[in-house]
C-alpha cells in the first residue's frame, strides 16, 4: 500500500490534531488483522477507517466492513483506495462512533449475528469509546482496538495496582482482556509522542454474577474512583450519586466492605455487592 504521508500529499491534506489523526502504517495495520484471525464469515465494524490502512486487509478476510469515519475530508481518498484494491464489501459510514447505536446500527443494516470492532482510537476519545463498548456489548463478540499504552494497562490492571480504575473494573465485570501488540511511534504518520497498544477484548455471554441494575452498578463505579485517594465511604458520599456519608456508611457495612477502604482495593464483585446494598437505600 501507499504510505500515508505519500497520500496525504498526493490529496494535498494534512492531518488534523483535534481529530487525533496518527495513520497507521500499512505493515502495522497488517500485523493488527493478522492477530485479529478476522474470518469470511465476520462482519466488522471498523472505528477511524482514516486512509485505509486496516480497512483494506480487513476487507480482504472478513464477510462484510462497516467503516466508520467522521472526517469528511478523506472520505474520496478512501472510496479510491477501496476501489484500486478491488472491494466491494467494504460501507463507509461518515459518523461520529459515540453517536452510533450499535444495536440501531445493527437492525439497520439488518445484521443477524454479533459483530466484531476494529479500530484505531484517537486518543483524546478512547476512554468514551470503551464504555460505548460495554454499554452496548450484547451486539460485539469481541473488540480489538489500538489505544495509548498506558490506557491499555489500565484496562488490563488487576486489583491493587496502581492501574486499576474504573475502565478496569467494568472490563472485569463482562469481558476477557488481553494485550495483544505494542506499536511503536514511527509506525505512525504523524509519530505521536508515546507508545501504542493493541488489546482484544472478548465479551462475555453472561457477566461474572450480575448487577441487580447494572446501570447503578456503573454509577457507583464511577462515584468511588472519582476522587479515588479518598476511602470508599467519603468518595461515594462525595460524588454525583448525592448521598450523605451515613447512607454510604450504611451501604458497606451491609456488603461487608469497610468504609476505609479504597477504590482501587475492590474486586469487581465486592463493587457488585455495594451497588446492591446501595441502590435500595437511595
Amino acid at each position: 500500500m501507499t504510505s500515508a504521508r505519500t497520500l496525504l500529499t498526493a490529496w494535498d491534506l494534512k492531518p488534523k490534531k483535534q481529530l487525533g489523526q496518527n495513520f497507521l502504517s500499512s505493515a502495522a495495520a497488517e500485523s493488527i488483522v493478522k492477530a485479529a484471525e478476522i474470518s469470511s464469515k465476520d462482519i466488522v465494524l471498523e472505528i477511524g477507517a482514516g486512509l485505509g490502512a486496516m480497512t483494506i486487509p480487513i476487507a480482504k478476510n472478513a464477510a462484510q466492513v462497516y467503516a466508520v469515519e467522521t472526517d469528511g475530508r478523506i472520505l474520496d481518498l478512501l472510496k479510491t483506495e477501496l476501489l484500486v484494491h478491488h472491494l466491494e464489501n467494504v460501507q463507509i459510514i461518515k459518523a461520529d462512533i459515540l453517536r452510533l447505536l450499535p444495536d440501531n446500527f445493527i437492525r439497520e443494516n439488518h445484521i443477524r449475528q454479533q459483530i466484531v470492532v476494529m479500530g484505531n482510537l484517537p486518543y483524546n476519545i478512547s476512554s468514551q469509546v470503551v464504555v460505548h463498548l460495554i454499554r452496548y456489548r450484547k451486539d460485539i463478540q469481541r473488540a480489538l482496538i489500538m489505544l495509548q499504552k498506558e490506557l491499555a494497562l489500565r484496562l488490563a490492571a488487576p486489583p491493587g495496582s496502581k492501574d486499576y480504575g474504573r475502565l478496569s473494573v467494568m472490563l472485569r465485570y463482562c469481558s476477557e482482556i488481553r494485550r495483544v501488540l505494542t506499536l511503536h511511534p514511527p509506525m505512525f504518520f504523524p509519530s505521536p509522542k508515546v507508545d501504542s497498544e493493541v488489546v482484544e477484548i472478548r465479551f462475555r455471554e453472561h457477566p461474572c454474577g450480575k448487577a441487580a441494575d447494572e446501570n447503578f452498578f456503573f454509577k457507583v463505579i464511577k462515584a468511588a474512583f472519582g476522587q479515588r485517594r479518598k476511602t470508599l465511604r467519603n468518595a461515594l458520599a462525595g460524588s454525583e450519586l448525592h448521598i450523605s456519608p451515613e447512607i454510604a456508611d450504611a451501604a458497606l457495612h451491609k456488603a461487608g466492605i469497610d468504609p476505609k477502604r479504597r477504590a482501587e482495593t475492590v474486586e469487581v464483585e465486592e463493587f457488585m455487592a455495594i451497588s446492591d446494598a446501595l441502590h435500595p437505600l437511595i
